[in-house]
């Protein structure tokens, strides 16, 4: 096998040092143009193809974000990284993907921060529903380490950069949506309640019960787990109880909970929406095309994807920027006190669909 080149084979075919070559690699305007023309062509010609991390370390720049995600098959995780990719693919970065196993979460998490740390090659974090684990990335930042939460799903943290959405006004919009259509007997199934999302989307529903005059009945709230089989189960629950204390219409607290309530009804006999109305929270590709089609709210994914990462990459130009002062003051990095740190809560939008019944009782009068 041919041996790979260097940059300092590259440097030494031009007969110039390692910096010049690397400047010329960068595009840095500080190069003799007759030199710049001799480096490229050589380049050209040994089809050298630069590391990236290599060419990060010549000029004392990081060149990769890291990313850290749930388990890839998420439903959401994929309109997430389009919108980051896109921004990225016009900066002089890379990404480096890490997906967090969903059963031993924390401990992975915590491993992979350590990785990347160890690496001393990765000049920001961005990190999607990182949920117990966003108490390491806290530390980071608290050391000056660029970092971005998407949608912490726990308890507030308002000392680190954060892009969420509304979660309470979407599942208050959603409730109020089925009050305005008729329905008393709204049932709710909450995500797991260690996750601050679960509070937020059932405050929202209690915000919207108590706007109306509606009493908030304890027996129509079930914990679910964010997955179908949860949703299923607490479904399960309600359809069992006598006719008159049964719900005529359910917020789940996720597209993949309503599917398991879809899948109960029809365990029972129950049609959508005539015998039950159903509304979802998320917006999955999948949702629109369900039998019936799924009202649910809709998250802005790829305008949550977009906020965090060019936040992140102007926390990291900062960073570099102090850094940069520091050590032309002859003063070595310490901790960086942040006074104003970003939060950005990005609007929900409710999609009216077929679930809900409202577009079955606007045909009825139109």
């Amino acid at each position: 096998m041919t041996k790979k080149l260097t940059i300092q084979d590259i440097a030494r075919l031009a007969e110039v040092s390692t910096g010049t070559v690397s400047r010329v690699l960068n595009n840095k305007p500080d190069v003799d143009p007759l030199t710049r023309k001799r480096i490229l062509r050589i380049v050209e010609e040994q089809g050298y193809v630069p590391s990236i991390t290599a060419a990060g370390l010549a000029v004392g720049r990081n060149r990769l974000i890291s990313v850290l995600v749930p388990a890839l098959t998420w439903p959401l995780v994929s309109e997430l990284m389009l919108s980051v990719a896109e921004i990225v693919e016009e900066t002089s970065y890379e990404i480096v993907l890490y997906s967090i196993s969903t059963s031993n979460h924390e401990h992975d998490c915590s491993r992979v921060i350590d990785r990347i740390l160890a690496t001393k090659l990765t000049a920001g974090l961005l990190a999607v529903f990182p949920g117990q684990s966003a108490r390491h990335l806290m530390e980071l930042h608290q050391h000056g380490f660029p970092v971005v939460l998407i949608d912490d799903q726990n308890a507030p943290l308002d000392d680190i950069p954060w892009v969420g959405a509304d979660n309470r006004g979407g599942a208050y919009a959603a409730t109020r949506h089925l009050i305005q259509l008729g329905h008393q007997r709204i049932a709710c199934i909450q995500g797991p309640m260690k996750y601050k999302v679960s509070h937020d989307r059932y405050k929202g529903y209690c915000d919207a019960l108590q706007e109306a005059g509606l009493e908030r009945d304890p027996t129509l709230v079930q914990e679910g787990d964010f997955m179908p089989s949860g949703g299923q189960a607490c479904a399960r629950a309600f359809f069992t109880r006598p006719l008159p204390e049964r719900p005529t219409a359910v917020f789940a607290g996720s597209d993949l909970m309503a599917y398991g309530v879809m899948s109960a009804a029809q365990e029972f006999r129950l049609r959508i929406p005539e015998d039950l109305a159903l509304v979802g929270f998320d917006d999955n590709p999948s949702s629109a095309h369900m039998q019936p089609a799924l009202t649910t709210v809709r998250q802005p994914f790829p305008d949550m994807g977009q906020r965090a990462i060019e936040l992140l990459l102007h926390l990291i130009e900062q960073s570099r920027s102090a850094r940069q002062l520091r050590y032309e003051n002859g003063r070595q990095p310490q901790k960086v006190l942040v006074e104003e740190v970003p939060r950005l809560q990005l609007p929900t939008s409710l999609v009216i669909r077929e679930s809900c019944g409202a577009l079955q009782k606007h045909s009825l009068f139109s």
